[in-house]
């Protein structure tokens, strides 16, 4: 019998680490000779511009709410109009000595906001709760009752009066849209017709002509001596708006829907609306989050528009502020700079919650 010899073998090369920061750098800065000359040319850009733009902003900036000194040579952003305008700015025409009100009124409503997107308090009575701060928050800002002296709604405006119109317009605009999208797939031509009529409407116009509509000419129909108050009209206004390219949104969800287990529903004995709330909802408002959650954004910058009507919110009243003062006029980018900040924190807020929401329906999908 012949004996077998021990064969070593070869060694072979380490696993190429896929995981941590240089791995990642590899693949994604430096995967190909494209990538590659991409990468160097914007690296060598930013390490260019961001020097100077970290001189201007930081180094050379100017604090002091003394717009003489911030026209002398040498100095780089003017941060002292944020300072000297960051009260008209946030809180817009609101009695100067009143602003407190705005400010407890927005608190109240960030902390409604927070409650209502922590799972902890998703409980029946957070619904009642939602009412009950918005009496509060509509007590505190327009007054008239419990000594405080009244402020219409016109004069309402910087940062509450964009948190009031985004928060308001998206939890209306939801259960709208709900609607509008099982309508559009309804057996019911008349439900059908009426639904896409509607959709095709809103969005076949801008939003800055749904506003001059819902402020403008929409009174010019009203019985004489009857009048809607501006911000309910442009509420509505925004609220339709938004609806609209919401529920063609969750229609793309429902479409993706297979139809056989619709059909089994039906074999089970489940009526229309138990197969919708049960089986059919759940599953394509999970996979429409980031649709959903981008228009929310969307409709949050949108708010912006109704400067048209009058109505001052953030990006209005910063205009208002520096506009109608010649010593701060010339230093608008420091203030559009400031008011985009404050976007930014909401915009991106809101895109890390989509996200969480995300992995949330990942979970439950793998259970």
């Amino acid at each position: 019998m012949a004996t077998q010899t021990f064969q070593p073998i070869a060694p072979r090369p380490a696993p190429i680490k896929t995981e941590g920061l240089v791995p990642w750098i590899r693949a994604n800065l430096f995967g190909n000779w494209q990538t590659s000359v991409g990468t160097i040319v914007l690296g060598g850009f930013l390490l260019w511009i961001l020097p100077q733009l970290f001189s201007w902003a930081l180094l050379r900036a100017e604090w002091r709410p003394d717009p003489n000194a911030c026209r002398l040579d040498g100095v780089g952003a003017c941060w002292g109009v944020v300072a000297e305008k960051y009260r008209l700015i946030l809180f817009g025409r609101y009695p100067f000595e009143e602003q407190w009100r705005p400010l407890v009124a927005t608190a109240l409503m960030l902390f409604l906001i927070l409650g209502s997107c922590t799972r902890a308090f998703w409980k029946p009575w957070l619904v009642l709760l939602w009412p009950v701060v918005l009496a509060v928050y509509f007590v505190i800002m327009y007054g008239g009752v419990a000594g405080l002296s009244r402020v219409d709604t016109d004069r309402w405006g910087g940062l509450p009066l964009t948190i009031l119109l985004a928060s308001l317009s998206m939890a209306m605009a939801f259960p709208i849209a709900l609607v509008v999208a099982l309508g559009k797939r309804s057996n019911m031509p008349a439900i059908r017709s009426a639904c896409t009529v509607y959709v095709e409407l809103i969005r076949g116009v801008p939003l800055i002509s749904v506003l001059f509509m819902a402020s403008f000419m929409f009174p010019l129909f009203m019985p004489q001596g009857f009048t809607i108050d501006v911000l309910i009209r442009v509420l509505v206004g925004i609220t339709l708006f938004a609806a609209a390219y919401m529920a063609e949104v969750i229609r793309g969800g429902l479409q993706a829907i297979p139809k056989g287990q619709v059909e089994a529903a039906a074999t089970l004995g489940l009526s229309y609306w138990q197969t919708q709330g049960k089986i059919v909802l759940p599953q394509a408002l999970a996979m429409v989050v980031p649709g959903i959650m981008n228009g929310f954004i969307s409709t949050f910058k949108d708010t912006s528009l109704v400067t048209i009507v009058s109505l001052y919110e953030l990006t209005g009243a910063m205009g208002l502020a520096l506009n109608s003062d010649g010593d701060w006029r010339p230093f608008k980018i420091e203030g559009y700079l400031f008011i985009a900040s404050i976007y930014f924190i909401f915009c991106f807020s809101m895109s890390r919650y989509s996200m969480w929401i995300e992995k949330q329906v990942n979970k439950s999908k793998l259970r």
